[in-house]
């Protein structure tokens, strides 16, 4: 784990890279503030496909 701040400041180089260099970025978490900010949503429970979701 990290500290708030310095996960904050990881989190946006990885958007800032996905955005600029139009890489993917594939995310696992379950901080729902961090997921908002992705494009597209895919949600697991059981390690089972529930269905995609809109940001």
């Amino acid at each position: 784990n990290l500290d708030s701040h310095t996960g904050e400041r990881i989190s946006d180089l990885l958007f800032e890279l996905n955005k600029e260099r139009n890489t993917t970025l594939v995310l696992v978490t379950h901080d729902e503030r961090l997921a908002h900010r992705c494009r597209r949503l895919i949600r697991l429970e059981g390690g089972r496909l529930v269905a995609p979701l809109e940001p």
